[in-house]
């Protein structure tokens, strides 16, 4: 039987919901801000979204 992957959940720092926040106003993209926090760009978009924050580059 294969071993499972653990799951590592990562809380969100003040520093982390900045940076979010700060490169989602300049348009940047899901995925270079998910890069750049480290993050994957699902759990970006939901903290994004739980934040009330748009990532639409238009």
């Amino acid at each position: 039987m294969a071993k499972k992957k653990k799951v590592v959940r990562l809380a969100w720092s003040k520093d982390d919901l900045r940076n979010l926040k700060s490169m989602a106003r300049d348009k940047q993209g899901v995925a270079k801000i998910a890069k750049a926090l480290k993050r994957t760009p699902g759990a970006t978009t939901v903290q994004a979204a739980k934040r009330g924050i748009s990532l639409s580059t238009t």
